[in-house]
C-alpha cells in the first residue's frame, strides 16, 4: 500500500494498492480509481452490522465500501469535500481516536468506525442535526478530513481547553470530553458565540479545525438566491 496526499487547499488522498490489498471508506467518498479496482459495498464493512445501525440512527452513513485490488495493482483517490487538510493516523490496540461526524475519510487494515458521542445543541450550530463524534479504532492506518487550518495541542493531565464545538476536529480517546454551557448571562445573551462550549481535558492530543460548517454557511448566505414569495396566484 502506497499513500500520498496531493494538493494544499483542496487536497486529494491517492492510495496505490497491490493485489490482495484494500481500503475502506464510507459509501459516496470515491473520487476516481483505476479500472483494476473492484468495489464491495455492505453494512458489514468497517465494523459490522451493529456499528452500521448505530451510525444510521445518528444520521451518518449506513453503508461502507471496500475498494480492493484483486489481480493487478491499482489506485483509488478520495478528494476533500471542503477546504482543509487530510490528516493520517496510525491505529493500534488501546489508541482510539474521536473524530467529528464527517471526518473519517478512509482506512486500511482492521479499521472500525462507530458512533461514540451524540448531543443535540440546537439548529444554530449544526442545522438541528446535533453534535456527533465517531470513534475510529482497530489496527492499521486511517485518514481524517479536517476543515480549514489544523492546530494541534498536547494537553497535560488535568489541563482543559474550551472550544466552540464546530472547531473540534479530532482528539485522542484518552482525552476527557464534555459539552458545557457558556458561562455568564451577558455572554450567553450578547456574546454571539453560542450557548455551548466543548471541554477537552488532558492528557492527550487534540486537533482543532479553523473552518466550521456554521461559519461557512453564514459567509455563503448573502450570495444564495432568496426563496420565491407566494403571491397567492
Amino acid at each position: 500500500m502506497d499513500a500520498r496526499i496531493i494538493g494544499t487547499v483542496m487536497p486529494v488522498l491517492e492510495i496505490g494498492l497491490q493485489p490482495g490489498e484494500s481500503v475502506v471508506a464510507e459509501a459516496g467518498q470515491l473520487s476516481w480509481m483505476t479500472d483494476s479496482i473492484r468495489l464491495h459495498t455492505s453494512a458489514r464493512v468497517g465494523g459490522g452490522m451493529f456499528r452500521a445501525v448505530k451510525r444510521a440512527f445518528t444520521g451518518a452513513g449506513f453503508f461502507m465500501t471496500e475498494y480492493g485490488a484483486d489481480r493487478h495493482p491499482g489506485m483509488v483517490a478520495f478528494a476533500a469535500r471542503l477546504p482543509g487538510q487530510i490528516v493520517p493516523i496510525t491505529l493500534e490496540s488501546g489508541a482510539d481516536y474521536l473524530v467529528h461526524r464527517y471526518g473519517f475519510l478512509c482506512g486500511v487494515g482492521d479499521v472500525r468506525v462507530s458512533t461514540s458521542f451524540q448531543r443535540r445543541l440546537g439548529a444554530g450550530i449544526f442545522g438541528g442535526e446535533g453534535f456527533i463524534l465517531a470513534r475510529v479504532s482497530g489496527s492499521g492506518h486511517a485518514w481524517v478530513e479536517l476543515s480549514g487550518e489544523v492546530v494541534q495541542y498536547d494537553l497535560a493531565r488535568g489541563e482543559t481547553l474550551r472550544v466552540h464545538p464546530g472547531h473540534v476536529g479530532m482528539f485522542d480517546a484518552g482525552v476527557s470530553f464534555d459539552i458545557t454551557l457558556m458561562r455568564g448571562v451577558r455572554n450567553i445573551l450578547f456574546g454571539g458565540d453560542g450557548l455551548f462550549l466543548a471541554a477537552l481535558t488532558g492528557p492527550g492530543r487534540v486537533w482543532l479545525q479553523s473552518l466550521t460548517i456554521s461559519n461557512l454557511a453564514q459567509a455563503l448566505l448573502p450570495y444564495l438566491p432568496l426563496p420565491e414569495r407566494d403571491n397567492g396566484q
